[in-house]
Formats: structure tokens, C-alpha cells, sequence
């Protein structure tokens, strides 16, 4: 069984043995799947991000639980759910900062638990549901951020929230997907380094459906907001802590805090399995450190070189930036006054 995704961009994609994850990394020279038919597979796919954006990472961990299930399920093997249960500390291991990989694997161990009898078929409804439900999701997010943004108005977005960090539709592409229908159609993207997901994937994914789009440098976000040209930003979210603060991308917090300069207001859109209601604040989460060598040149890679690169790859935005955090459970209008505790 397949999930039902009507656009033409999938970043995952179900085939019932195999789980296939469009590598983000080659778009957009070359679309190419990669096929895993194991845990270990997907974990590594998320380690390398093939597969990004939070709520994609928790698709692919809950079929990733499920491969581990199809492969290490017997009924004459007394440690098969050990063998499971060392595969979901690895997938738990892929990535740090995305909630939405906790809370599948989570759902799926307590699942997994429950279980007396052969577990494949469940589990394996299990993830397919999970990843219909973001879906979803996704679409009821974007009706309810599209009702924030007037027609007229112009918006930005940062790293990609789309259908290829989602199940489909996306987050913060899904409201502007919504918001297009209704007629938005000055939408600005940022390149968002040093990965450029906003130049290889987000445009691209807008062409894909013929909704045009404006790349712009990052550095040239603050004087875009200077020229009046823009009325919201809108970004998705890796984790949000239960008072409103939220990781997300790095170069999200700057861009909040020009916004809130320049009187731009700020959107967050984020299923509520993003929120994590055990972490008080921002500043608890966890921002994932990837190696330097993704920003340095090639003359620097080596042992005798003094250069050096810091490549923190999230950055936490405080509640009191943000204007509306939209989630499928509601809207959460200037969530710093109350937080997002509510939506538990």
C-alpha cells in the first residue's frame, strides 16, 4: 500500500518491501532514489541527509522500524526484538535535533511492545498511517496559515518546508501552496547556506507545481524587509519547546530578529509532533554540530591548516519573535504570552 500524495515531488516514497528516499543532495542536476530495505540503511540516509526536514525524518525512522521488524522477525529467534531494539537506537542516533524522529520511534516502540503474535503487518500500518497522516496535516496547515496572509501580500520562506521535508504539501510551503491558490504570488526564497536549500530544493519544488518564486541572497533578506516589500516569514520548525521558542535552520533567529526590526511579522508552521512539551525553552535543545569540512575549502582540509569553520546547522528563535505558530491542532497567535502547552 502506497500513500496517496497527488504532487509531483515525494521525498519517500513506500513500497510495501523497501522504503525509496529521493537524495536531496543531488537535486536539482538529478533525481535519484535510493532503496533501503533495512534500519541501518534509512539511519544512514538520515545521518547523510538524503532525507531532511523533522517531520520527513520521522517518516522515514518509522519504516525504517519496520524494515528492522521485517528483518530480524522469527518466530524460533527469542532475541529478535533486541536486534530491534538495537536498530532503533541507531535510527535515534541519525540526527539529534529533529523532534518529530523521538516521537515516531517512540510510537512505534510502544507499538512494538504491545505486540504478541507476528508484528509486521502492524507495524508496517503503523508507519503508512503516520506518513498519511502528515499529509494530512500538512494540508490543514496550509488552509489555516493561508487565512494569516492577505492575497496581496508578499512572503519569504528559509530552507525548505516542503513536500521533500514532509510526507507532502509541506509546512511553510505548505501555506504557500494554500496561499497561491488564493492568489499569493510574490513569494521570495532564500538560498539558506551552506547546504543552499532554499536555491536546489525549495524553488525547484515551487517550479515543479508552476508556482514562481524570487531567490535572493541571505544577506540581502534585511534590505528585501527595508524596501517594504515583504509582510511575512514563514519557516518551518525542527523542535518547539513548550514556551515557543523554535530550532529551526540555522539563520532563522536573524532573520526573526530583522523582522521584528522592520515590522515583517514571522510565521512558524510545524505539525504538534514537532513540540516537545517536556523541554521548558529554547534553551535546552540540543543544536546539532555537523563537521566543519562542509564549509571549508579544499585547500583547508588537510592537518597543517590553521582555518577552522564553526557549522552549527540549527538556531533557536525566541517565542517573542514570532508572531503565529501554526499547527494542525490551531493557530497559536504571539505564542510568547502563552506558550503551546495547550496543544498538548
Amino acid at each position: 500500500m502506497n500513500v496517496k500524495n497527488e504532487l509531483k515531488v515525494q521525498a519517500l516514497e513506500w513500497t510495501g518491501d523497501s522504503l525509496k528516499v529521493l537524495d536531496q543532495r543531488a537535486l536539482p542536476e538529478d533525481i535519484i532514489f535510493d532503496e533501503y530495505t533495512d534500519a541501518v540503511g534509512v539511519a544512514e540516509s538520515i545521518a547523510t541527509m538524503r532525507v531532511r526536514g523533522a517531520p520527513a525524518i520521522g517518516i522515514a525512522a518509522a519504516y525504517g522500524v519496520t524494515l528492522s521488524v521485517m528483518t530480524h522477525y522469527s518466530d524460533s529467534a527469542a532475541n529478535w526484538k533486541d536486534k530491534v531494539t538495537s536498530d532503533i537506537e541507531i535510527l535515534a542516533n541519525s540526527r539529534p535535533t529533529a523532534v518529530n524522529l523521538f516521537w515516531a520511534l517512540e510510537k512505534m516502540q510502544q507499538l512494538l511492545n504491545q505486540q504478541t503474535g507476528n508484528p509486521i503487518q502492524v507495524l508496517k500500518q503503523a508507519a503508512i498511517q503516520i506518513h498519511a497522516d502528515d499529509i494530512k496535516a500538512n494540508q490543514t496547515m496550509g488552509e489555516l496559515g493561508a487565512d494569516l496572509i492577505k492575497e496581496q501580500q508578499t512572503v519569504m520562506t528559509h530552507c525548505n518546508a516542503g513536500a521533500l521535508a514532509t510526507g507532502g504539501y509541506g509546512t511553510a510551503l505548505g501555506v504557500i501552496r494554500s496561499a497561491h491558490k488564493r492568489g499569493l504570488n510574490e513569494i521570495y526564497a532564500g538560498e539558506t547556506r551552506p547546504w543552499l536549500q532554499g536555491a536546489r530544493l525549495t524553488v525547484w519544488e515551487l517550479a515543479q507545481d508552476d508556482i514562481a518564486a524570487t531567490l535572493i541572497a541571505d544577506s540581502a533578506a534585511a534590505w528585501l524587509m527595508k524596501s517594504g516589500k515583504l509582510d511575512w516569514i514563514i519557516v518551518g520548525a525542527d523542535r518547539i519547546a513548550a514556551n515557543g521558542d523554535v530550532a529551526n535552520k540555522i539563520g532563522t533567529y536573524s532573520l526573526a530578529v530583522l523582522a521584528k526590526q522592520h515590522g515583517v511579522k514571522m510565521m512558524v508552521v510545524a505539525p504538534v509532533s514537532t513540540i516537545d512539551f517536556a523541554m521548558e525553552s529554547g534553551e535546552g535543545i540540543d543544536i546539532e554540530q555537523r563537521h566543519q569540512n562542509e564549509l571549508l575549502a579544499d585547500c583547508y582540509i588537510n592537518d597543517d591548516s590553521v582555518v577552522s569553520a564553526w557549522n552549527p546547522v540549527f538556531d533557536v528563535t525566541p517565542a517573542n519573535l514570532i508572531t503565529a505558530i501554526v499547527t494542525e491542532k490551531g493557530v497559536v497567535h504571539h505564542p510568547a504570552e502563552n506558550g503551546v502547552k495547550h496543544l498538548q
